[in-house]
């Protein structure tokens, strides 16, 4: 039985944690390593924990009642061995969990165990300890389960779903990942298999914006209701003041304290600007000016926030060959391969009335110089009204009645542009290309009716097709402008994610506000500071 149990908890861990090949050597002596150290950790203690003590601990802390199947688990595992005790007491991983329980402020939580002064008690050698060993190892482990649970899933499936959130949520064995960080306590559960990197960038730049707000964080910047801009060369007392904002968050290197819109607090500004999603021009705008002004305690909060959706995504998103991420509040789409970024593109997404949704789906074909099959809403709100004005609409908007709908036919002036990337789903939403290239150029690009334009629709169709023998650059853009649909299965499915994220960490350890267009942070931040 012992043996069949050490057999599973190799499988498990190999599975999950490591890519193990049944052909290698090398691989084949870390597996045997890996099993010898996992049966001496079995070993740590031959105490027995009682079945019927799990349900009398649960009758007694019935706050912890949601991880009493885990609990189970975990023992069932171990044949009912406690795991938190040896022959000295508590393992060394136990105060290893106590201490980043105790710092869980770090990972942008605001949280407290049920029972935190009985736990208290077990760790802080000033307060007692009223429990018994068995008591004491299961409060352990629910303390384990609290901590995985706030740290590494974050709100509950259902309550994100209802937000709008529904990207698929990663799944995760607690009792699994920690039969393998007991295997090495040095990891202190910073496995970085079981969040997405993004997270542990946020969570840099939360210490860096906490030492800020410790320091008094930034003081707001005068605003004259008259302004237009500052324009280089101009002075004022609040350029002053912008240097020294700028030179706290380190977007400007020195602060000589110049009230003069000089060439270094240019290129300062124009960092701030591209980093906070604006256009950068050179010019001080009022807009600017807001922006900087917002306290350093929202900042905290909105890094935590997305620390917080971080939560929810799997980290094997980024194990896909290829895979096309847009992220709403960016208004950007990226296209990696091989773990490589091809390609950057600006995107329009859905305004206010008609919400990108958030979610993912696969790439399956690409349709050049498609059809429009018009939405039913917009024919009855656009279209239908247009017609009752104009009884030549249909055909000076290139369309036609097709089976008792109306679609638009292809061509260069068609609301899809001239391709368009389908990756099916019933919240009818892909990507295309679009005629109006100019609102690439604002800002603020919320303009579509849900589907997500593309500012580099070409671009992203080469880079798709490059490596497929069926297509060149001159074929494709053939088809683009041929007039004619036609439609091109992919040989593999790319996996599309459409999330939605207001602060990001770039490749360069560069930290992006972006506007939350949508207004979800400030609900999502009621959700996780009032969760316990």
């Amino acid at each position: 039985m012992r043996h069949c149990y050490v057999l599973f908890v190799i499988i498990t861990f190999g599975f999950t944690f490591a890519n193990v090949s049944c052909n290698s050597k090398k691989e084949n002596k870390e597996e045997l390593a890996s099993e010898i150290q996992v049966e001496e950790s079995f070993q740590r203690s031959n105490i027995l924990i009682d079945s019927t003590a799990i349900i009398s601990f649960y009758n007694t802390y019935p706050d912890l009642k949601k991880y009493q199947k885990e609990t189970f688990s975990l023992y069932q595992n171990h044949n009912f061995n406690q795991v938190w005790f040896d022959d000295k007491g508590i393992v060394e991983f136990g105060n290893s969990l106590f201490s980043k329980y105790s710092n869980m402020d770090k990972e942008g939580l605001k949280v407290s165990f049920p029972y935190e002064n009985i736990v208290e008690g077990i760790f802080n050698d000033d307060v007692e300890n009223t429990l018994n060993q068995e008591t004491t190892e299961l409060m352990i482990t629910n303390l384990y389960f609290f901590y995985a649970d706030k740290v590494y899933n974050g709100l509950d499936t259902k309550v994100t779903t209802e937000i709008g959130w529904l990207l698929p949520r990663k799944q995760i064995s607690y009792v699994s990942l920690l039969d393998s960080v007991m295997l090495n306590s040095k990891a202190l559960l910073d496995n970085k298999k079981v969040l997405l990197p993004q997270y542990y960038k946020l969570r840099d730049v939360l210490v860096k914006y906490r030492n800020i707000e410790k320091k008094g964080g930034w003081n707001p910047i005068d605003l004259d209701p008259e302004l237009k801009s500052y324009k280089p060369g101009d002075s004022a007392k609040a350029i002053g003041q912008i240097r020294e904002r700028l030179f706290i968050t380190g977007d400007i290197k020195n602060n000589n304290k110049s009230a003069i819109y000089d060439k270094e607090l240019v290129e300062a500004v124009n960092h701030y600007q591209i980093r906070n999603g604006y256009k950068s021009d050179n010019l001080i705008l009022p807009k600017h000016i807001k922006e900087m002004n917002e306290p350093i305690g929202e900042r905290i909060k909105q890094i935590m926030v997305n620390m917080e959706r971080c939560r929810w995504i799997s980290p094997e998103i980024t194990s896909s060959p290829e895979y096309v991420l847009v992220n709403i509040p960016s208004y950007n789409l990226t296209f990696i391969r091989d773990g490589k970024v091809l390609l950057k593109s600006p995107v329009v997404v859905g305004k206010t009335m008609n919400k990108t949704v958030i979610f993912s789906g696969k790439m399956s074909y690409i349709v050049f110089s498609p059809y429009w099959n018009i939405p039913t809403s917009i024919i009855k709100k656009e279209v239908k009204p247009g017609m009752a004005k104009n009884k030549d609409y249909l055909a000076q908007h290139n369309m036609e009645w097709n089976n008792g709908n109306v679609r638009q036919k292809p061509g260069k002036n068609n609301s899809l542009g001239l391709v368009k990337f389908i990756f099916p789903n019933s919240n009818n939403i892909y990507l295309h290309d679009t005629p109006s290239k100019s609102f690439f150029e604002k800002e603020s690009r919320a303009f579509s009716h849900g589907c997500v334009r593309v500012g580099k629709a070409r671009d992203l169709a080469i880079t798709i097709l490059k490596d497929d023998k069926n297509w060149t650059t001159a074929k494709i853009d053939a088809a683009m402008n041929s007039g004619k649909e036609k439609t091109y299965v992919l040989k593999n499915k790319i996996p599309v994610y459409i999330g939605y994220f207001t602060a990001w960490v770039d490749d360069e350890g560069k930290l992006n506000f972006f506007q939350d267009i949508y207004e979800r942070d400030d609900r999502l931040a009621k959700l996780i500071f009032s969760d316990n």
